[in-house]
């Protein structure tokens, strides 16, 4: 029997992704994933164009979002799912954060000016159009300009943490974010959490997380093993995705490859027809 997969950790142009929705849903098909969320960095704007793409194609496609917060000083991300979409205060964060993302871009892109690049905000929001703007959007100019010779130079020598062009985002505290994906009636779940501390990942889970990003890239599988105990210990959700952007990321071959089993997507709705009960 064929297991259906479920890839929910997607990235479209909404945000840092370099496919539209209807190319990504069409990427989605060939590659034989039956649901998949999106998850673009604060922005759903990408989300109704993959929903009637997907229906058309018989893909299932889950509302998400994936939000940036700080524990510790280290920046953490969660991923909403099941979000309704139209709630006012998620739609008022949203525009928030995108807001204080351009900010952060012109801060960025003036550093690299006075480190003597020809670069300005004109040239990142010409290619990163009405995305939610961030760090690839200004690698992927810097390489187009002619800058670096890669889209991980930038990153390596300018635009990573602690390099010269470095900035801090705005973000919200944990109990924020939870709180923002609870009341848009969604699930929340820490993204890739192999990159943080594992008293930040307790932390969340004591401030009400609903589950854990078991299958990501960058998990080997002892990773797995671990966070999969930690699902079952603390009656968490299991989650999983390829965290696929495309473009000059050079991820495509992650497509197909890193997912989880449907029935986990199926878990999902009991807890949210148990929390509405």
């Amino acid at each position: 029997m064929i297991r259906a997969k479920a890839d929910l950790h997607m990235h479209t142009n909404h945000s840092d992704g370099h496919y539209s929705p209807s190319e990504l849903i069409d990427l989605v098909k060939k590659n034989e994933i039956d649901k998949i969320a999106i998850t673009d960095h604060d922005s759903i704007n990408g989300i109704e164009e993959a929903t009637e793409c997907g229906r058309s194609l018989g893909i299932e496609v889950i509302p998400g979002v994936e939000i940036s917060t700080d524990i510790e000083d280290r920046e953490v991300h969660l991923l909403g799912y099941f979000l309704d979409t139209a709630n006012d205060e998620l739609k008022k964060y949203l525009t928030f954060f995108r807001q204080e993302r351009f900010h952060r871009a012109r801060r960025i892109v003036q550093k690299l000016k006075n480190l003597g690049m020809s670069i300005s905000i004109d040239d990142v929001m010409d290619r990163a159009r009405n995305s939610a703007v961030g760090r690839p959007h200004i690698a992927n100019t810097m390489v187009e300009l002619k800058l670096v010779d890669d889209y991980y130079e930038a990153f390596d020598k300018y635009l990573g943490d602690n390099k010269p062009a470095a900035e801090r985002k705005i973000h919200v505290s944990p109990q924020s974010a939870l709180k923002i994906i609870s009341d848009a009636g969604g699930l929340s779940f820490i993204a890739h959490p192999a990159y943080v501390k594992e008293s930040i990942l307790m932390t969340l889970i004591k401030a009400g997380l609903d589950g854990i990003e078991v299958v990501h890239p960058s998990h080997k599988e002892y990773k797995k093993r671990f966070y999969k105990g930690i699902v079952n210990q603390y009656c968490l959700l299991e989650s999983g995705g390829s965290d696929f952007h495309g473009g000059k990321k050079g991820d495509f071959d992650n497509l197909g490859k890193y997912f989880i089993d449907a029935s986990k997507v199926e878990a999902m709705r009991k807890r949210l027809h148990k929390n509405s009960a």
